[in-house]
């Protein structure tokens, strides 16, 4: 009885010792499935579509330049499942993270299987231009303080993701798109020409307005100018 015994007892713990070790290879190669996002694909933003997600929304660099569609957005997943997640349509892969398009009158953008149409603005445009709303506003370049000024206007409920866009015209006549979700600014377009894919962005608030910093550029811009009011 007590050999019978030693045995069922060796039985079990070799079971034990199998199923833990399955568990670890599996947990390995889920790990291994994600990536992180790098730079060179100049990601920007908390998240898509939504914040916190995994998925990122990407700005202009050398690695995606040939990706980018004015009329879609660009997005970089860090595993397949987030990219199937995202919705659009697969365009590529850099260092392992899943390239997708995702056009900006999709409905179904983010959000596979539902039948929601994209949010449309109620605001009436600024005559003459493509924006909801015009403004002046402090700006700051090569690193100075925001003593200057700039034209800036707004896109409300840009794509079909709602989020705000605020383009800036820089005293140079280039031009800056800042994204905001809401009236929190989520990043700024970036090119490989100005040097601008590995910027930090950066912003901090004091009541209704909001200062950005991207690389050494800075943006006063206040959330009347984003959501009207």
């Amino acid at each position: 009885m007590r050999t019978a015994s030693i045995a069922a007892l060796a039985t079990a713990l070799a079971l034990v010792a199998c199923n833990s070790g399955g568990g670890d290879e599996e947990t390995a190669t889920a790990a291994a499935a994600t990536v992180a996002i790098p730079d060179i694909i100049a990601p920007f933003g908390d998240g898509y579509p939504n914040v916190g997600d995994p998925c990122r929304r990407l700005g202009e660099s050398e690695a995606t330049a040939k990706y980018l569609d004015d009329s879609a957005i660009l997005v970089g997943c860090p595993s397949e499942a987030s990219a199937k997640a995202a919705g659009g349509k697969a365009v590529g892969n850099v260092d392992g993270v899943q390239l997708i398009s995702i056009p900006q009158g999709d409905a179904n953008e983010g959000m596979p299987g539902t039948a929601e149409a994209p949010i449309a603005s109620n605001d009436a445009l600024v005559a003459g231009t493509k924006f909801n709303a015009t403004s002046v506003i402090k700006c700051g370049f090569g690193g100075a303080a925001p003593t200057g000024t700039c034209d800036a206007g707004v896109i409300r409920d840009w794509g079909s993701d709602g989020m705000n866009m605020v383009e800036v015209t820089k005293v140079d006549g280039s031009k800056r798109a800042i994204y905001f979700n809401g009236t929190t600014p989520t990043g700024a377009d970036s090119a490989q020409a100005d040097g601008s894919a590995g910027w930090k962005f950066s912003s901090t608030r004091n009541g209704d307005t909001v200062t950005i910093k991207y690389g050494p550029e800075t943006y006063v811009v206040v959330d009347a100018l984003v959501e009207g009011g």
